[in-house]
């Protein structure tokens, strides 16, 4: 008892003498921007998730001998807004590093800001493929799987399907455009036999479910692909279920399977749909285990997607900044090309060639459990297995963001 009191003072003592030191130098400044007015069910996560990541490395002294310091704004799902708080980010507050972004026209706002200002942006939640290709730059890096990514994951299990007629729903945004394209490129790749029927296109977050579903199962489809999200894909869940299009109709789902959405529909879940999600409470590896626990002893309830994916970003920061030794920029940039780091998923990387992570996702069918949404039959996707090749990143990335 007596050595393990020692022990214990022993170790006060080095925390606070870590804790001095770093607080005689000026922190590092983080700026993050995110929705968090307007997509709260992902964004309040998502802080806990930054939260936590930063509160456990300035607890062992912070990096290069400075305390981290994460200076956040709301962009209330605006560019124009993400824009503003970001030009007073950089030139007010003179962040080091900027990250975050949750809807696709918000992070591409900010990664033109990023090489304007020639600051480093580490896009975390923002899966339109053209902030790492078309308008992909020096200094923007993304982290979640991205929309090629999780529609190649959904097309491996779409294709084992007997249809042959295909209708989409997707935001009529980059994101939903971007997705069906993809989506229906590489099913058509697997499938040459499959035809697309049926293209809605709903506004973002203002979804007419039966209208869109009615001119939908006009065309006779015999499968249909969503990428709609939010509270869109709760009206279009439950007007399909009153239909009696839901389960009949098999749908293949990006994001439907994240908690954050699972919550929402509760017993409305559609049995059998497939999705890319992530099933929590079913991840037994060591990663996983030791972020769940601390996540909810921290904040007294268990992780979503958000929460992962907000500790996955300050991971991703705090790895470049100890491998550049430096929070100079264009080191950063350097560090962060082909950089490895951990996830609460497992090791990610930075690819050199388009600045895109490697992190991985799930794969599994909707089921309830409890009057709860679930998935099951899920797989591990890893994420490198699913980006596209060399040469297709040269033929749509800018020449100059190789540099």
């Amino acid at each position: 008892m007596k050595s393990a009191l020692v022990g214990g003072l022993v170790l006060a003592c080095a925390a606070s003498v870590a804790f001095a030191k770093t607080n005689s130098k000026p922190p590092i400044k983080i700026g993050e921007i995110n929705s968090y007015s307007s997509v709260p069910q992902f964004a309040q996560p998502y802080r806990q998730g930054w939260q936590l990541a930063v509160e456990e490395i300035n607890v062992t002294g912070g990096l290069l001998g400075r305390r981290i310091e994460v200076i956040s704004r709301d962009d209330a799902g605006k560019p124009e807004e993400a824009l503003r708080q970001a030009a007073d980010l950089t030139s007010k507050e003179k962040v080091d590093v900027l990250a975050g972004g949750f809807f696709s026209s918000v992070g591409l706002a900010l990664a033109g800001h990023a090489e304007a200002s020639r600051r480093v942006f580490i896009a975390s939640e923002s899966l339109a493929d053209a902030i790492v290709w078309e308008k992909g730059n020096r200094y923007t890096f993304r982290l979640r799987p991205s929309t090629y990514m999780q529609a190649a994951m959904l097309v491996e299990e779409a294709a084992k399907l007997p249809a042959r007629r295909w209708a989409t729903i997707a935001p009529n945004y980059e994101y939903g455009l971007s997705a069906v394209a993809v989506f229906k490129e590489l099913l058509k790749a697997r499938r040459p036999d499959v035809e697309f029927v049926s293209y809605q296109w709903p506004a973002l977050g203002k979804i007419e479910a039966g209208p869109t579903l009615q001119a939908t199962m006009q065309a006779r489809p015999e499968a249909i692909f969503n990428a709609t999200f939010g509270a869109d894909l709760t009206r279009l869940v439950r007007e399909g279920s009153q239909r009696g299009i839901f389960p009949r109709t098999p749908v293949v789902s990006m994001l439907s399977g994240e908690p954050e959405y699972l919550e929402t529909l509760k017993d409305d879940t559609p049995r059998g749909w497939i999705v890319t999600g992530y099933p929590w409470d079913q991840i037994d590896s060591r990663e996983h285990a030791s972020f769940a626990a601390n996540y909810y002893r921290r904040f007294n309830e268990y992780p979503k997607v958000g929460s992962a994916v907000g500790y996955a970003t300050m991971q991703a920061i705090f790895a470049a900044i100890r491998k550049a030794n430096s929070i100079d920029n264009e080191k950063l940039v350097l560090a962060l090309r082909g950089l490895k780091f951990s996830t609460p998923f497992g090791p990610a990387e930075f690819r050199a060639i388009d600045h895109q992570s490697t992190m991985r996702a799930y794969v599994g069918k909707l089921d309830l459990r409890g009057h709860k949404g679930t998935m099951v039959q899920w797989r591990y996707a890893d994420g490198k297995a699913y980006l596209p090749g060399d040469a297709y990143v040269k033929a749509r990335r800018p020449a100059a963001a190789m540099k």
